[in-house]
């Protein structure tokens, strides 16, 4: 009989053959054109993908050389919008307070990707209206149909579905696997990795 982990590993394997090369390498034309025009990149996430926005941020910083930042990373400012302000736009202000502009770029994590109808990660929806609305590029690394990160952005990577039981876990494995190709990708870093540059 098959164990868990053989199931996983096997799901996981499929998932990677399903995965758009082409898209991600859009992606990655799609920041490096947001770098070269001097843009800032702002990555946006809930959950586990906060978390994983902090760590692509120190990456995009370190190795790609770009002006990055998390609005989840300051946790002062964001829980004092969500008190005063709302859920709904704690990151859309910060955005705006940020002075997001045309030639920014804003990079999503998510699951689903964002549905207003649905009431799911409306803060989302609003800062990518907010992001069309100044003409700032807009990217994503996201699960299920993609919701509306898919819908509105200039590349968008989908994790495919291949276990309906457990698309959360691997669309969130899967977007550290597909930000760490982008950050080790030639047309994006500037600077090799630690353990790569030791000889």
């Amino acid at each position: 009989m098959q164990s868990f982990t053989q199931k996983y590993l096997e799901e996981s394997i499929e998932l990677v053959r399903k995965l758009d090369a082409g898209t991600i390498e859009a992606v990655a034309e799609g920041l490096a054109a947001v770098r070269a025009g001097g843009g800032r990149l702002f990555i946006l996430g809930v959950g586990g993908s906060a978390g994983h926005a902090g760590h692509a941020v120190n990456d995009f910083r370190k190795l790609c050389g770009f002006e990055a930042y998390a609005p989840t990373d300051n946790v002062s400012e964001l829980t004092a919008r969500v008190n005063d302000e709302g859920w709904d736009t704690c990151f859309s202000e910060w955005l705006r307070g940020s002075r997001l502009r045309a030639g920014d770029g804003v990079l999503v994590f998510s699951v689903g990707g964002g549905n207003r109808e649905k009431n799911v990660s409306v803060n989302l929806v609003k800062s990518l209206e907010l992001a069309r609305q100044v003409g700032a590029k807009v990217f994503g690394i996201v699960g299920r149909d993609g919701g509306y990160t898919k819908q509105v952005a200039d590349a968008c990577v989908l994790i495919p579905t291949v276990a309906s039981d457990r698309t959360t876990p691997h669309t969130e494995g899967f977007c550290a696997v597909v930000w760490h190709l982008l950050v080790s990708h030639p047309m994006l870093q500037l600077i090799a990795t630690k353990w790569e540059s030791v000889k």
